[in-house]
Formats: C-alpha cells, structure tokens, sequence
C-alpha cells in the first residue's frame, strides 16, 4: 500500500466519524424540537377558567392579546404556533366561549376553531317595561338593548305573529332560556314565539276559551293580578275576583293599571286626580280589560288566572297591618269598610301621595 492509499484509509474513516455525529446532532435537534412542539400541541396551557368573547372584528392577533392581557395561558408562544399551524384565522367564528383550567393548546385552538360556544342562560322576570326587558336581556346576548327594543315598533312582524303592538308583550314569557351570545334581536323574538306557542298548549288554550278569554287577554289580566300581590297564595283569589267583575260588566277598578297610566309606579295612593287620566289603561273610566298587559307576568301568575279561585268576591283593599295582604269583600259596604281601616293606617303613617 502506497502512503497515499494509506493517507486515504486514514481520512475515511474521520470523515464518516465526522457524518455520524453531525446527524447524532441533527438527530438530537429534532428530537429536542419534536419533543417541544408536542408540549406546544398537548401540554396543559389554560391556567384558569376563562369567558372570552370573540366578535365578528377580532382576528387571531385580537384574541391574543386578550388571553395575555388576562395572563390566561401559560404559553402563548404555543397558543399561536397551533393556531397559525391549523389555520384558525380562517376558521375564526364570532361566539361566547368557556376555556377550563387545564385545557391543552389543542383543545382550545379546536374549540375556537370549531364554533364549540357555550350557551347563556337568559333569566328575565319582574319586568314592568319593554326598556326593562331589553335591558336585562342584552346583558346576556349580543344583540344591545336598542335593537331588542326596536321589535316593539315592528308592526308587520308584530301582526304576523297574531299580536296587536299593545298585547305584544304577552309573547315574552319570563323565564330561564339557553341561548348562544351571538343571539341577534330578531332570533331572540323568534324564540320566544316558540316558547310562546309551546306554553300555550292544548290544555292552557282550552281553559281560557272556557273562560271567554283569548291567550293574550289572560296574559293582560294576569299582569292585573301579578301587580296587586306580592303573596303567591293570594294570586288566585285575586283572579277569581277579576273573573267576576269581568262576568258581571263591572269596572275592573284596578289601582295597577291607574299606576301604569299615569306612568308612575311608586305612587302609594291612588287619588282622585290620578282616576281622572284618560287612558284606555285606566280601568276606573273604561271597562273590560286594557288593551294588553301592564308588565310580563311570571307564569305563576299567568296559570293563577287560569286556575282561578271560585268565589263571590268582587272588591278587595290592603290590608290596614301593610303585611301585603288584601281584605276581600262580596258588598261595597263591607268593602266600604275595609277600605276606611286602610285609609286611616296610611293617614297615621303619613302617607298621602
């Protein structure tokens, strides 16, 4: 062998020594880096439960500013390395989203990325107003206050649904209701109507037709009855009442409806002045029923009607003990009388307007 061949022998097998360790190393990176763009995708990053509520301006940088804003993930770096890899600016979808400590990037990028928005759960009761009512309700959904309001004004759709613009509000049933935070004004109605055509059964329908009354008229009157108890127990002899004032043509004479007329509810006493109001509301000047509801009801109060209590009763007054109860008459003499007792309490207690 020549010192050249032998210089070659040599060289070799440095030059392999030298391949085999650059992929060792190579090797080595990838595994490294493999290995951190599986904690990327896989290890838990969410720190705590999270509400983020993406709208149809944000984009991916948007959102994570957001999350770091709110310190919500442990990495972000990993946050937008999987959300760029799975494209989630192209799949962005407007929503109300719940991240759970302890989610991995994966799960979250695959929530936002699927539209997987958690539902709302839309209570409203106590409502007098429609201002009342669409400012509870866009606390929870998307749509603001003005727009929800703005279904009140709509007089073709308000008539398609069968309603007239003063009974409207015998549609919206208080409740508890799961909806979507990108509910818009319009779907929001829309779900009512369901729910109010699936709470005006057979059953219901047939009872108030018995009773000479329209879905709507019952809901009227059961606003009647809501607003002059605050005793659950005392829901359906109030009914009853009305139902016989109604039977017998007489004035409803209803002190909640004088209220709602005038537009003040914090008057303690009705006075005469206050009775004088021209307003189809004003049950002292006009007979039957108003011509829709005075607040929504609850549908405790709506069921009372139509489950009213039989009896001869047609006046009551408040009690002259403020518990909130009422003291029921069959004679205006009786009612006379019951009305004085109440009369004086207040004037003891200085109460005059």
């Amino acid at each position: 062998m020549t010192i050249d061949q032998k210089s070659r022998a040599m060289t070799f097998p440095r030059v392999g020594k030298y391949i085999i360790i650059f992929f060792a190393i190579a090797f080595i990176f990838a595994g490294a880096r493999g290995y951190q763009l599986y904690r990327y995708v896989f290890e838990e990053n969410v720190k705590v439960d999270y509400v983020i509520l993406v709208t149809g301006e944000d984009d991916l940088k948007s959102i994570s500013e957001k999350l770091e804003a709110d310190q919500v993930l442990i990495n972000m770096k990993a946050f937008k390395w999987v959300a760029k890899k799975k494209k989630y600016a192209d799949y962005m979808r407007p929503g109300r989203y719940e991240l759970k400590q302890g989610m991995n990037t994966n799960q979250l990028v695959n929530m936002l990325r699927s539209g997987a928005q958690a539902p709302v759960n839309i209570t409203f009761n106590n409502v007098r107003f429609k201002e009342e009512l669409a400012g509870k309700v866009s606390n929870y959904i998307k749509a603001d206050s003005t727009s929800i309001l703005k279904l009140f004004s709509d007089e073709q759709q308000i008539k398609d649904w069968g309603f007239t613009e003063e009974n409207f509000r015998a549609m919206f049933i208080p409740n508890t209701y799961e909806m979507y935070w990108t509910t818009t004004a319009e779907e929001f109605a829309e779900r009512m109507k369901t729910e109010y055509d699936r709470f005006w059964n057979d059953t219901r329908t047939k009872q108030a037709a018995k009773m000479g009354l329209t879905p709507q008229q019952v809901v009227t009157l059961a606003s009647i009855v809501q607003s002059e108890t605050i005793k659950p127990d005392e829901l359906k002899t109030v009914a009853g009442l009305y139902i016989n004032r109604l039977n017998k043509n007489i004035l409803l004479q209803a002190d909640p409806t004088v209220k709602y007329a005038v537009g003040d509810y914090s008057i303690k006493r009705v006075l005469n002045k206050h009775l004088e109001i021209d307003s189809p509301y004003n049950t002292y000047k006009y007979a039957g029923l108003p011509p829709g509801p005075i607040c929504f009801p609850e549908i405790t109060s709506i069921d009372a009607v139509l489950n009213y209590e039989d009896h001869k009763y047609l006046y009551m007054c408040a009690r002259e003990d403020f518990s909130g109860y009422h003291s029921f008459a069959r004679t205006l003499s009786q009612h006379n009388r019951n009305a004085k007792k109440y009369r004086d309490a207040l004037n003891e207690r200085r109460i005059y307007e």
